[in-house]
């Protein structure tokens, strides 16, 4: 059994996505001798593709507004992204040579839009800094002496670095790395962790009296379709609001896109809650109650209701299709049932997709499970970043602005510890107990 890589590193990284990058890279400036380890035969593959439509980064917006899009953990998130805004972001971008700018909807986007030469010169620096980066090789867990245990195509590795961070990722894309595989692991040794949940994701419809998902008629000719402009309108029982003009697109099974991902904790939770959630849709979003319903009943002469409705209010396929779905095609001969349908047409949300379709998850270690250097509490010199903390954001530059900052801060805190660690593993003294901005209790 091999014991060690080519050198020991006084600190590991396990994980190659964003955080696990920032982490190694703040490791290096601080003269820790580093290796980072990936279970995939490159590192990044999921910023590569998150990168593939175009790379947004992080956004633009006033501090006080983005710190909003990460919802009840925007206090505990705060301190970290204060540290590694959307500013020091952009900064860091230019040191590796990639410009970027600010886009019409706030987003910032290197200005070739790619990921790939971002990901170039990063790898190129990371490795001048001294950071040794093994790819193809899995976390396993611990042995029994507290080794980490590795495989690799070379058989199992064990090693015993002076301290661990971990930033493995979510549960989404599995074929990208991300396969939620150390949620047991961590279990078993006393971690607090919230159940991986579906984040950014898309919902199967259940309409009333129906199996769940369309049509097989809407299915056949819509499924891909985008609806937009349109206002997505959302009431929880328990008080919280959406409301929102966008886009999304129809799927086979139900819908997804940019506007139902903004919506998809709060549509999510209330489906755990109650078993589903229904959601409103403007579908002519800019227009009156009064002025829809003046059109609808307006004399259409010889026309057919299809024909009137696209030329008095610019309904038509895919939004015309929806409403026959919704209503049945009595309903939609009810001029009153009509018009307020168009304001407002309810649609029946009964389960998120597959948490392995979803661009993120939510869930993981719970932040109060750390200290403020980001160390476990039940693990002392193991320290956890990016998105296997729970913790969530919708898209729109927040979720890697996020898995930046605090891979950043988890690498702090690793050279903080590697300083002045504690004496023993039972006794961690008193951080972690008013400096935590993850819990109170003690560290």
């Amino acid at each position: 059994m091999n014991t060690s890589p080519d050198v020991a590193p006084q600190i590991a990284v396990i994980g190659g996505g964003p955080a696990g990058l920032m982490a190694a890279e703040t490791l290096a400036l601080g003269g820790a001798p580093v290796a980072l380890f990936d279970a995939m035969p490159s590192v990044g593959r999921k910023f590569l593709l998150a990168g593939k439509g175009g790379l947004n980064l992080t956004h633009g917006e006033a501090f006080e507004s983005f710190m909003t899009r990460y919802g009840a953990r925007r206090g505990a998130l705060l301190p970290l992204l204060e540290a590694f805004d959307a500013a020091a972001l952009r900064r860091w971008a230019e040191g590796l040579g990639i410009a970027t700018f600010v886009g019409s909807s706030g987003r910032v986007f290197p200005h070739d839009l790619k990921a790939a030469p971002l990901l170039r010169a990063w790898l190129h620096r990371l490795r001048a800094q001294g950071v040794a980066l093994h790819s193809r090789h899995r976390w396993l867990g611990w042995a029994e002496d507290g080794a980490l245990r590795f495989a690799t195509p070379l058989g199992e590795m064990r090693l015993r670095p002076r301290a661990t961070l971990l930033a493995l990722g979510g549960a989404s894309w599995a074929r990208l790395g991300s396969d939620g595989a150390w949620w047991p692991l961590l279990a078993e040794r006393g971690v607090e962790l919230a159940p991986l949940r579906p984040s950014n994701c898309g919902f199967d419809v259940g309409l009333a009296g129906r199996p769940p998902g369309w049509s097989e008629h809407l299915c056949e000719r819509f499924a891909g379709a985008p609806i937009k402009p349109v206002v997505l309108d959302f009431q929880a029982r328990e008080g919280a609001r959406f409301h929102r003009q966008g886009e999304f697109v129809v799927t086979a099974t139900g819908i997804e896109g940019s506007l139902v991902y903004a919506a998809s904790a709060l549509l999510r939770d209330e489906i755990e809650r109650h078993g589903d959630a229904t959601p409103t849709l403007d579908l002519v979003p800019g227009r009156t109650s009064e002025f829809v319903t003046e059109a609808v009943l307006r004399d259409r002469g010889a026309r057919s209701l299809a024909k009137h409705l696209k030329s008095s209010l610019g309904i038509d396929g895919v939004k015309a299709a929806l409403l026959y779905e919704v209503l049945g095609k009595d309903a939609v001969h009810d001029a009153t049932r009509l018009a307020a349908a168009l304001k407002a047409l309810p649609l029946r949300l009964v389960a998120p997709r597959p948490i392995d379709e979803a661009i993120s998850s939510a869930g993981g270690v719970r932040l109060e499970a750390l200290d403020h250097r980001l160390m476990l509490r039940a693990l002392p010199g193991v320290f956890c970043a990016g998105e296997m903390l729970d913790w969530e954001a919708p898209t729109g530059g927040y979720l890697l602005n996020a898995c930046f900052a605090t891979g950043r801060a988890a690498g702090q805190g690793a050279l903080d510890w590697r300083v002045s660690p504690p004496r023993s593993l039972g006794e961690r003294g008193s951080e972690g107990i008013a400096l935590s901005p993850f819990g109170s209790g003690p560290g």
